[in-house]
């Protein structure tokens, strides 16, 4: 299991390596937006915080567009930036047929999805997990449907869970069968919190006399 940060802005992330537990940060087209810079300069800077993955959304709409996107993403840091593309027939056959890239395929919502996105040889499969339940399905259980069928695929790629609002929605998806997860900067501080956590720590105060 490996913990990423969902965010585009480098102090949040720089924040996040200091932490010596989080191995990656992923991107999408609404927080580069929100950071308000250029997406290949965020890229850079990201890459250049530290040894980690680093995740561009592509937003090209043509072949021809996303692979130029591709080759100027992935030349700012060979081997360290990965590929985010959404769900569809024409993306999937890129992602098959172009392998000289790592790719995550996102925006998925059902396990037919994910099982087209292994079998198209994708390195991560991103499910909505919080966006597919706001839909009115099950995003746990869409989880553990495309987890079952990845035994299914020869040499499939890893579930990667986005779309996760509370702790025990990561904790959740983990026990469903999701590889990773990736949590924006709120969760994982409130990740670290507990009530019982806050109480026990001030019991321990008022016996040393110090609350």
């Amino acid at each position: 299991m490996a913990l990423y940060l969902d965010s585009a802005m480098v102090d949040e992330a720089r924040r996040a390596w200091d932490l010596g537990l989080v191995v990656g940060v992923t991107t999408n087209p609404a927080l580069v937006a929100k950071a308000g810079r250029p997406a290949m300069d965020i890229v850079r800077d990201l890459a250049r915080i530290g040894e980690w993955e680093v995740f561009h959304q592509l937003t090209g709409r043509t072949a021809d567009a996303l692979l130029d996107e591709a080759r100027r993403a992935t030349d700012i840091a060979p081997g360290q930036v990965l590929l985010k593309i959404m769900v569809s027939l024409p993306n999937l056959e890129l992602v098959a047929r172009h392998r000289e890239f790592r790719w995550a395929v996102t925006g998925i919502g059902s396990a037919a999805q994910g099982l087209l996105a292994l079998e198209a040889g994708a390195d991560y499969v991103i499910p909505y997990v919080n966006r597919i339940t706001r839909g009115g399905g099950d995003g746990i259980r869409v989880v553990a449907d495309i987890a079952a069928l990845a035994e299914t695929v020869d040499d499939p790629g890893d579930i990667l869970a986005a779309s996760l609002k509370s702790p025990e929605e990561v904790a959740d998806v983990l026990l469903a069968g999701a590889d990773h997860v990736t949590v924006p900067w709120t969760l994982l501080e409130e990740m670290a919190r507990h009530p019982v956590t806050d109480a026990a720590d001030e019991d321990f105060r008022r016996a040393l006399g110090t609350a």
